[in-house]
């Protein structure tokens, strides 16, 4: 069969799902995207808007020194709920095994390797859906209140330094002068020109797959159940209520969902959530050029969706827990730490699930065990960022083309 003509059903309608299935869907394959819930209403919603190129695993001995006071401070970047400790422990215990100095460093050059065509590959990916303009030409600024913190910091600036990204260290009035909104009493900051942001993240989804449809490209709803392969060797996909689905070929680019689908596989992979919250808030009382990001407190503040963005951290407590809206209302209170004209009005509160893997890094790989699925998967706080560009790889790989990226880090089957 002509690779270009092989049917495709993608499952998930996140960034990562839509993008891929319009990078396919404009190659020539006849594709049709499933979710059980709308087009991006999920993680893609809210996210922070960002093109983060600065790759930095999470794991490593600087990480597992501040965990134990991150835990301890309720207030901290990372939350983890007692009742859910236990379900952690396999994922934790990963995570700190990809900390070992030897595996950091293949994770970071796998990481730098996505990121080194991150934002050639989006900008490539909004030409094509004719919205250049959903990307600002702003950049980002890395803030430190304290010289202590800016030290605490100098493994990723050095990161940076030794994968050849941009950056330039500011320090007194010439942080104003790049952002007049901010505190005099942040000591130093790193501008990250080439961090972009998105102006409108949901609307990105939106546009993608009123694209993908122009090119032929269907939207079912429906939860997946299971992927099954038939006897004709195609691929049929089980939604709940019995309904069937067939094609040549399965993307899973469900997000945290994918575990179980690709358990029921045999392919079980230590996919997990890590809860993120934001606040959008409409009527801010101040105008942002630069994007921010605080390191030390793990999160973000971000101009988008016509107002301006609030959002980070960690909390581990799994897909069925209710939400802790008090998380949101300690970030905002540290974003105006940083930006003290930040008003909160007309504000609404949000959570919603990153898939994470304890190495950091995505999967992005055919199966490992039954030709015709592929996954698509485990992009953390990094989906966004990697979307357009793992989009190309996916259609490269299906299409028999040797992608210019070493996909061996990538593998499902790297566990």
């Amino acid at each position: 069969m002509d690779e270009n003509k092989r049917t495709v059903i993608v499952v998930g309608a996140g960034v990562i799902g839509v993008a891929i299935a319009f990078e396919l869907q404009r190659r020539g394959r006849q594709v049709m995207l499933v979710d059980k819930g709308e087009p991006g209403r999920g993680a893609s919603f809210g996210n922070m808007a960002s093109i983060a190129l600065d790759f930095a695993a999470s794991s490593g001995p600087s990480t597992w020194r501040k965990i134990p006071g991150w835990l301890l401070d309720p207030e901290g970047p990372v939350w983890l709920r007692p009742s859910y400790a236990p379900k952690m422990l396999p994922w934790f215990l990963r995570f700190v095994a990809a900390g070992r100095p030897s595996r950091l460093r293949e994770i970071e050059d796998a990481g730098m390797s996505l990121s080194r065509h991150a934002l050639g590959d989006f900008r490539t990916m909004l030409d094509a859906i004719g919205a250049p303009d959903l990307i600002t030409e702003e950049g980002c600024l890395a803030i430190y209140e304290t010289e202590s913190e800016f030290a605490g910091d100098r493994g990723h600036i050095e990161l940076m330094r030794r994968y050849g990204f941009e950056h330039r260290i500011l320090s007194g009035v010439e942080i104003r002068d790049y952002e007049p909104t901010l505190s005099p009493k942040i000591a130093k900051a790193v501008l990250l020109p080439d961090n972009k942001s998105i102006r409108e993240p949901y609307q990105l989804v939106l546009k993608l797959l009123d694209a993908a449809k122009a090119h032929g490209a269907t939207f079912t709803s429906g939860a997946v159940r299971t992927v099954e392969r038939q006897a004709n060797g195609g691929m049929a996909v089980l939604l709940e209520g019995g309904r069937r689905l067939e094609a040549n070929d399965v993307v899973l680019a469900a997000g945290v969902p994918t575990r179980v689908i690709a358990s029921a596989l045999g392919e079980p992979i230590p996919l997990e959530t890590e809860r993120g919250y934001h606040t959008q808030i409409m009527k801010p009382g101040i105008a942002m050029r630069y994007s921010i990001i605080w390191p030390h407190r793990a999160f973000m503040v971000t101009p988008t969706a016509g107002g301006i963005r609030v959002g980070g951290n960690v909390e581990l407590a799994g897909l069925d827990a209710a939400p802790d809206f008090r998380r949101p209302r300690i970030l905002v209170r540290h974003a105006q730490r940083a930006l003290p004209g930040l008003q909160v009005e007309d504000a609404k509160d949000w959570m919603g699930h990153r898939p994470a893997l304890p190495d950091t890094i995505p999967i992005i790989s055919p199966s490992s065990r039954i030709s015709g699925v592929w996954y698509a998967t485990g992009h953390g706080h990094l989906g966004l960022t990697f979307s357009a560009t793992t989009a190309r790889l996916m259609a490269d790989m299906m299409s028999g083309v040797t992608p210019e990226v070493d996909m061996t880090p990538f593998r499902i089957n790297r566990y």
